[in-house]
């Protein structure tokens, strides 16, 4: 479902990514952790379509990142940290904008569906400029979700979030029953990043420095204490 060959990522005399390879078949579920600035955050958008790498190649659901982006981006759902949302639309106008681009089907029953579904149907068509923090992430999440894609890219989910887009993230994750779709996953939420992958990495410097099945992972503990040597500083 994604395959990852010899990818680099440089800005100026930074190297974000260095030679990454990673591949992911249908429905797995990945977690990736590592320290801010090891450049999870860089692999998610080259993923997302929203930076071209600088080399290597990147195939998502058998499309080429370089040269099928509108195809990729019909398959994807990005939940960042980052909304990507207009400020000056209303939350409605948002997702019927999105909806055009993803080609969904009887499109005013679906953004009416997910509107409800992240506890927005009141704020429909106020602008998304008057959201508080969370709210933007709840819409965020009906975006992600609107086309129901075979692929989540999730940027640390979870940061902003109150309390009720908190819940409202584990409900839908649930619902869209996550089995059936392959995710990439970055946090620093240890406990919940191992619960719900299936698959454990670490990042570090731009480099993929450990990469194995949950199963190896006794516990949360167990893997604190592989982090720690990886990274080479304390959680």
């Amino acid at each position: 479902m994604i395959s990852i060959n010899g990818l680099s990522k440089v800005f100026g005399n930074n190297v974000a990514l260095r030679e990454i390879n990673l591949k992911m078949k249908k429905s797995e579920f990945m977690a990736l952790f590592g320290p801010n600035g090891a450049g999870k955050t860089t692999l998610i958008k080259i993923m997302s379509t929203l930076i071209a790498p600088t080399s290597g190649a990147v195939v998502i659901d058998g499309y080429d990142i370089r040269e099928e982006a509108i195809e990729i981006r019909k398959r994807i759902g990005v939940i960042s940290h980052e909304t990507y949302l207009y400020e000056d639309l209303s939350a409605q106008e948002n997702l019927q904008f999105y909806g055009r681009m993803y080609e969904v089907d009887d499109i005013e029953e679906r953004v009416s569906d997910v509107m409800s579904e992240v506890g927005l149907s009141p704020r429909a068509d106020d602008l998304v400029r008057t959201f508080s923090r969370g709210m933007k992430q709840r819409l965020s999440i009906a975006r992600a979700i609107l086309h129901d894609p075979p692929i989540l890219l999730l940027d640390e989910p979870y940061t902003g979030l109150d309390p009720h887009a908190v819940a409202t993230f584990d409900r839908i994750l649930e619902k869209s029953d996550i089995s059936n779709k392959t995710v990439v996953m970055t946090t620093h939420m240890i406990g919940r990043g191992i619960e719900m992958s299936d698959r454990v990495a670490i990042l570090r410097s731009g480099e993929i420095v450990y990469d194995v099945p949950r199963g190896q992972i006794r516990d949360e503990k167990h893997f604190k204490s592989i982090y720690e040597s990886c990274i080479g500083e304390e959680l």
